[in-house]
């Protein structure tokens, strides 16, 4: 990213950020290059912010068609059924953001990405997954922190009126302003495998429940070959089984995981667009930190529930590998 300098029409174009994070900010993020796989209502408000804040590219996977479901939260979909009819979401999604600002670069890739080699994703700068599976998610993020460069990956999940983040920077250096000066600051993040796999009896008391939840969602998804997202009401009886199972293996109380909040979970398969719009935002603002190199980075889970309005950070590292 350390490229040449923004050209005349990109300094006009962006003058007003540029006054906010400054010309070297703003040069990082147009030299950048952003992967994104899963474009539902969540990513797709995602890659509008990123779109207009001036990333120098931007590659979309997904290769299913438009659904109901879909269109309910993913406003890059125009409302015409034969601008997109015998289209993939990605082609229909870079159509409309390429609108959004001419001078960024918004392409597709086809194919499953989560067969694509090293090299491949070497080739970016940021990788965002969704709608994929826990062993997709552990896949492409081990892939990205072998490479030589460091690679910002981001896994994001959004159900009804729930969503979830979760940030791995590697061992990341930033700047932030203390009183008059600036000083560098470093931390060290665990992969999503090491993360998940922080016992559950070693996190806090006050944890948020919303985490444990996904994790028992995702097993869920995983064991029975769901696609992600795509649980119902009527899976909930297993759910629930498997939840009690997880609990007793984890030497913690089953109350830790309210039947009501695995039931909204399940029941409301469709995004809930205000919650898209939060997270969709909370992660642009985490990606231009991760891609500027300034502002203290979210470690390493954001969890949002609008039924009581609070998005909180949780920190899920293991202390005995030093993360």
């Amino acid at each position: 990213m350390d490229g040449e300098e923004l050209t005349e029409q990109e300094t006009a174009l962006y003058d007003r950020q540029i006054r906010v994070w400054g010309a070297d900010a703003q040069r990082r993020l147009s030299k950048s290059h952003v992967l994104v796989s899963g474009l539902k209502g969540t990513v797709a408000e995602f890659c509008k912010n990123i779109v207009l804040a001036g990333v120098g590219s931007l590659t979309l996977i997904d290769d299913r068609p438009v659904t109901e479901d879909a269109l309910t939260a993913n406003f890059l979909i125009p409302p015409d059924e034969n601008l997109y009819s015998g289209k993939t979401l990605a082609d229909i999604c870079c159509d409309s953001l390429k609108e959004f600002n001419p001078m960024v670069r918004v392409s597709v890739e086809k194919g499953d990405f989560s067969n694509f080699d090293g090299d491949f994703f070497e080739k970016f700068d940021v990788v965002v997954v969704s709608c994929c599976s826990l062993t997709a998610k552990k896949t492409i993020n081990e892939k990205c922190r072998k490479l030589s460069k460091r690679v910002a990956f981001y896994t994001v999940d959004c159900r009804d009126s729930c969503g979830e983040l979760f940030v791995d920077l590697k061992n990341y250096t930033y700047s932030k302003k203390k009183l008059d000066e600036t000083i560098e600051c470093q931390i060290q993040y665990p992969s999503f495998e090491e993360a998940i796999a922080v016992p559950w009896k070693s996190l806090p008391r006050r944890m948020s429940k919303l985490y444990f939840a996904m994790r028992v969602i995702e097993r869920f998804e995983e064991a029975e070959g769901h696609t992600p997202g795509q649980t119902s009401i009527e899976d909930l009886p297993k759910i629930l089984k498997l939840r009690k199972e997880v609990c007793e293996a984890q030497s913690v109380n089953e109350s830790l995981i309210p039947d009501s909040l695995l039931e909204r979970l399940v029941a409301g398969t469709s995004e809930f667009p205000p919650v898209c719009a939060i997270i969709g935002g909370i992660l642009g603002q985490e990606v231009i930190k991760a891609i500027s190199g300034k502002g203290d980075p979210l470690k390493n889970f954001f969890l949002f529930d609008a039924v009581d309005g609070k998005g909180v950070i949780e920190d899920i590292s293991n202390p005995n590998n030093g993360s």
